[in-house]
């Protein structure tokens, strides 16, 4: 109701139009009922449609180091993430078989810009950004560690679920504290807070600006806990018919089917 159909680029006036957005629908709910759809028969599009860049961040939480063995990094690992990979709530999490037979799961924040941001201090980060939603960086793993770079194997169609919908930075206030976790048909497989992410979302922000211009509607992804399944013992990644559900707190669930064409 507050985006243009690109889903970009009226973010930057998207903040001055909740209040008559949610009037509007309380208004047209009370003297239109017909044109209000119960969100159960109202499939949901992923909050973006066309943003100008996917922002990967690996490696962000100690526990994620620590079970591939690696030592946490001093400065943010960076990768891109195509935007033809965004896939909406409720969509399927697909590929061909003999293209890879290792896709995992990765629940994470996701931070959205709102203001075009170029050399942002740390402290002043919060004012560029738009909004959060949950994120699903789901990874080809014999892709990406056969390539050894990530871009591929991160980037197929499908596997970037993205959703249920965007909480403005202002509702949630400090995105430092979130619990997060990822459900597989039911389970729990990882779980922590973001308050273990080695680079805060403002030392993100400042870090990525100083290199580039992040534009509205840009996503950052901030990262993952420990849990994914090629780490585990033994792997246990996802097949399909699969069910994965990424919940972070005071945002929703994300969730998706997987299907192996």
């Amino acid at each position: 109701m507050i985006l243009r159909a690109d889903g970009v680029g009226a973010l930057r006036e998207a903040v001055h139009a909740l209040d008559k957005a949610v009037g509007g629908l309380n208004y047209a709910h009370v003297r239109y009922p017909d044109v209000v759809f119960d969100r159960e028969n109202a499939p949901l599009l992923h909050p973006l449609i066309a943003p100008s860049k996917i922002i990967g961040i690996g490696l962000n939480y100690k526990d994620h180091c620590e079970e591939q063995g690696v030592e946490p990094p001093d400065h943010p690992t960076v990768f891109a993430k195509f935007p033809s990979a965004l896939q909406r709530p409720g969509g399927f999490i697909q590929w061909s078989r003999e293209l890879t037979q290792q896709v995992d799961y990765e629940a994470e924040l996701a931070v959205i810009i709102g203001r075009v941001a170029r050399h942002v201090r740390a402290s002043e980060a919060y004012y560029y950004v738009f909004g959060y939603t949950a994120a699903n960086d789901v990874s080809a793993r014999d892709i990406q560690f056969g390539d050894k770079q990530w871009v591929r194997g991160k980037s197929l169609d499908t596997f970037a679920p993205l959703g249920p919908w965007v909480v403005t930075q202002d509702e949630i206030g400090d995105p430092m504290n979130l619990a997060i976790r990822c459900r597989v048909n039911g389970e729990i497989r990882q779980e922590s807070t973001t308050a273990n992410m080695i680079f805060s979302v403002p030392e993100l922000i400042e870090f990525l600006s100083r290199s580039f211009t992040l534009l509205p509607g840009d996503i950052i992804l901030t990262g993952t806990p420990a849990g994914v399944g090629i780490f585990r013992d033994p792997p246990r990644l996802l097949q399909d018919g699969d069910r994965v559900e990424v919940e972070i707190e005071h945002i929703g669930t994300l969730t998706n089917t997987c299907r192996e064409l």
